[in-house]
């Protein structure tokens, strides 16, 4: 895995104006986290800023139902209502170390848009957002909120109008104004550095979560389930248990299916390719990318991902819209607990799992929860 590679996927894909940019960004990377200085500012800001250790919360009620004892790592806890925070925290600091005064992300569901503005408003830090139109009409309120906390957010209206084009539109920005900003990306995707920078700092998920599930039944979990889009919740997660005995899942937004003609699931149902800087899983040209989850909505994956689905390490699997709905209902009256979409497809896969009796202990990264997501489950449930 040098140099940015996850056995052939990945690298550093980009025009020639960019690649100095990165090398530089990844040699500042390299330094400060070897810094206990940085390490120990960003384990502050995580506690005080953010609300780490989120809690690991057994699902008795939902174990009660489908036979298998079900845990949820509850970053739907932290300051923001997702795990996205953990990342800003972490790139928004080391910009403020190299001297970059201005912040740019791309946002799909919201949620890292938030965390985003969250960050550059505690450091000081300009702050501009990209997110495309019809991510925009569905998560208004988390465009308030960026706004709220002095960021700008521009509304992309190209292609798709999703969080693809959110992406392409940071890029050009982030490619004029490398002398002056840092691009913020939000998942374990893009070119190096990005993929493993993200990969780190969401592993504190995993690490936190291997330690609890030890100390409170005795051992470790049969499985690990995350949902999966750009990966980076995902990746958290798994990361603190890949050489254990633990078997991965990962829920991807399956839309109308993956056999069909819209959804967005690039592991289980695309092919190799380049897209934003790296080579990795990409959803077919003639498919139309969809999730009912605004934050599932991407058309690649993080080429860790990749990597894992060539190397037999994690099961992907493309959840359904109605299957992701069900678990959305299921949670919320089953524990009380109303997750964000994206997360309902994690938790309708362990559901699954345990029905199919194949684990007896399952681990569920809750992601995010479901505040943003009200007007769209409203308009599909008749309460």
């Amino acid at each position: 895995m040098a140099d940015g590679e996850f056995g052939g996927y990945g690298g550093r894909h980009v025009p020639e104006p960019l690649l100095d940019p990165l090398s530089q960004l990844a040699a500042a990377y390299d330094e400060l986290s070897r810094s206990e200085g940085f390490r120990d500012r960003f384990r502050e800001l995580l506690a005080e800023f953010a609300g780490r250790p989120t809690p690991l919360y057994h699902a008795r009620n939902l174990s009660d139902r489908y036979g298998a004892e079900i845990y949820l790592k509850r970053e739907d806890l932290l300051h923001g209502g997702a795990h996205k925070i953990n990342n800003a925290i972490g790139q928004a600091l080391l910009a403020k170390e190299a001297g970059r005064p201005r912040l740019i992300a791309e946002t799909g569901a919201g949620q890292h848009g938030v965390a985003t503005a969250m960050a550059g408003a505690m450091m000081g830090l300009e702050t501009e957002i990209y997110m495309g139109r019809k991510d925009v009409e569905r998560q208004r309120m988390n465009v308030f909120r960026m706004r709220l906390m002095g960021a700008t957010v521009n509304e992309v209206t190209r292609g798709g109008a999703g969080l693809a084009d959110a992406v392409d539109a940071a890029l050009e920005d982030f490619a004029e104004t490398v002398d002056h900003t840092h691009y913020l990306v939000g998942s374990a995707v893009g070119p190096d550095p990005f993929p493993r920078m993200v990969r780190e700092f969401q592993s504190v998920i995993g690490e936190e979560a291997r330690e609890q599930f030890i100390e409170r039944t005795g051992g470790l979990p049969d499985a690990a389930v995350a949902c999966v889009g750009g990966g980076s919740n995902a990746i958290g997660l798994f990361h603190a248990f890949r050489d254990d005995d633990v078997a991965f899942y990962g829920a991807e937004g399956g839309g109308e299916g993956a056999d069909s003609d819209r959804h967005a699931a690039p592991l289980a149902a695309g092919e190799d390719a380049v897209i934003h800087g790296m080579k990795t899983r990409v959803i077919d040209d003639d498919v139309e990318v969809h999730s009912v989850s605004a934050g599932l909505d991407y058309p690649g994956v993080g080429p860790e991902h990749a990597m894992f689905r060539e190397l037999g390490r994690c099961e992907y699997t493309a959840v359904t819209d109605d299957a992701a709905l069900a678990a959305f209902r299921e949670l919320s009256e089953a524990e009380g607990i109303i997750p964000a979409l994206e997360s309902s497809h994690g938790v309708a896969r362990a559901i699954r799992l345990a029905e199919a009796g194949d684990h007896e202990r399952i681990l569920v990264n809750l992601s995010g929860r479901g505040d943003k997501d009200m007007e769209t489950a409203a308009e599909r449930f008749d309460l």
